[in-house]
């Protein structure tokens, strides 16, 4: 064998074994905007929690902050009334999960739509039936897989996930933006 198929004949066995990564976004920010709160004014807000905020929020949710600047818009006027928008990221199994989560003034979940999913398997969290059933739910909510928020089998990291995610976004309403 000659050493210039090395690279080729270790690489071949590996290619066999490796998931194939399917990317695919559903929504740009704005149309995610506009589906959760259709014809209103956003303004971006955006926030740098604090060490203390950062712990308050994983005391309440449970779940660990990993960035502690967040991407979030104000929402005022059309016909939803005000609110917040928030674009947040959680990993599925390997790759990360975009999604937004959108609030009523009140901090309960108005919507949530998957903007970007990267994972081969799972993609069932984008379902409308599945995303529904967040709606409404506030932070005194149980936000438990399995308890109030149903599983999908065949996407149970992504719906954990993303549910710890939300879980967490509502604790960081009550602890900032209430």
């Amino acid at each position: 064998m000659n050493i210039r198929d090395w690279p080729v004949f270790v690489a071949a066995p590996l290619a066999l074994f490796a998931p194939a990564a399917h990317a695919t976004a559903y929504l740009s920010v704005e149309q995610a905007q506009q589906a959760i709160f259709p014809g209103a004014n956003l303004s971006p807000a955006p926030v740098s929690l604090s060490g203390e905020q950062k712990r308050a929020i994983e005391d309440k949710s449970g779940v660990s902050v990993r960035a502690r600047d967040q991407k979030i818009w104000r929402v005022s006027g059309g016909r939803s009334g005000a609110g917040w928008f928030i674009l947040d990221e959680v990993i599925g199994k390997h790759e990360f999960i975009t999604y937004a989560v959108g609030l009523n003034a009140n901090g309960a979940v108005r919507g949530v739509e998957i903007l970007e999913y990267r994972e081969a398997y799972g993609y069932q969290v984008r379902d409308a039936g599945w995303r529904g059933q967040f709606v409404g739910k506030t932070a005194a909510d149980p936000l438990k897989l399995d308890a109030d928020i149903r599983n999908v089998s065949g996407a149970t990291l992504s719906c954990r996930h993303v549910t710890d995610g939300i879980k967490r976004l509502l604790a960081l309403y009550e602890v900032v933006l209430k």
